[in-house]
């Protein structure tokens, strides 16, 4: 395949999180390249985020999945051995992946928690245009498991697979030393559930490495060198670095993120590669592979 086949989804993560993040969400969307957004249904500012995705016509918005660094849609109580006695989920990501596998009490309670925000999602009245997980916990097979089986009853028709080809990281900024995933195996067992299930997956994912930090320099330097496919990049732009930000990712560079997604400069080099803008919605799936009709 040539460079005209190259197809890029831009996506904002967190939305939700803050309102800072949602005000950078819909400027960028109305004035900039980003074409996506990702809902943590159960985050403070998430009925703010709905609103202002209701007047963005053209922003496809998906679900955030949050099993870590969160709280919890359904109350605490009610998923005890889930949550932590504050309420919140374990932010020891190998820990809590340990009790998903091996505690089928708490993949009961895990799989009522994802249900309950593919719930809230869809009480947004919003489409859904994609479902990751934060820090990328559907890289757990039974997360991935319970993804597919429960989204399915709400339309559930793409998700992001968080592959970053280091190969192209290392072609854009030779400097810099980018090792081979050690996900590599459960990258490849997520494709395989996703494609075998006939969902819509993207082929390459960017800002893994240089999460907090996809600014115009980034963002310059790897469009050149995006590969064939379908690349998304996703970033967490925001509009001024809110206290709760600063706090809970320290470094990222919000409002340079936000810059860089607003940049003519970037928008221009897009158009120059012959890159097409699009969403997930856009992709097909197996069904609309085998001609039935997009719905």
């Amino acid at each position: 395949m040539g460079r005209e086949m190259r197809r890029l989804i831009v996506t904002a993560d967190d939305f939700g999180r803050d309102v800072a993040i949602n005000e950078a969400v819909e400027i960028a969307s109305r004035d900039g390249i980003l074409g996506c957004a990702s809902l943590m249904v159960a985050a403070p500012a998430a009925s703010d985020a709905v609103a202002r995705a209701r007047r963005l016509p053209g922003l496809r918005v998906g679900l955030h999945l949050v099993l870590t660094d969160g709280r919890p849609v359904l109350p605490p109580g009610e998923i005890r051995g889930l949550v932590g006695a504050d309420g919140r989920f374990d932010d020891n990501q190998i820990r809590a992946g340990l009790r998903y596998f091996f505690r089928p009490g708490v993949r009961r309670l895990l799989a009522a928690e994802i249900r309950a925000q593919f719930e809230a999602f869809r009480a947004t009245g919003l489409a859904l245009d994609h479902v990751n997980a934060h820090q990328h916990m559907h890289l757990h097979p039974t997360v991935a498991r319970l993804i597919v089986e429960i989204g399915r009853s709400y339309g559930l028709s793409a998700v992001r697979l968080p592959s970053e080809p280091a190969a192209v990281l290392r072609c854009a900024f030779p400097g810099e030393r980018h090792l081979v995933s050690a996900y590599r195996p459960v990258i490849a067992l997520l494709r395989r559930r996703l494609r075998g299930s006939g969902l819509a997956i993207n082929d390459h994912v960017f800002g893994i490495a240089w999460s907090g930090a996809m600014v115009e320099e980034r963002l310059l330097g790897l469009l050149p060198h995006l590969p064939p496919g379908v690349s998304e990049i996703y970033c967490h732009p925001a509009t001024r670095q809110a206290p709760a930000l600063a706090a809970a990712m320290p470094g990222y560079r919000h409002t340079e993120e936000l810059a860089a997604l607003l940049s003519p400069v970037v928008r221009q080099r897009i158009a120059e590669l012959g890159i097409s803008l699009i969403g997930y919605a856009d992709l097909e799936t197996s069904a609309t592979r085998q001609g039935r009709p997009r719905t």
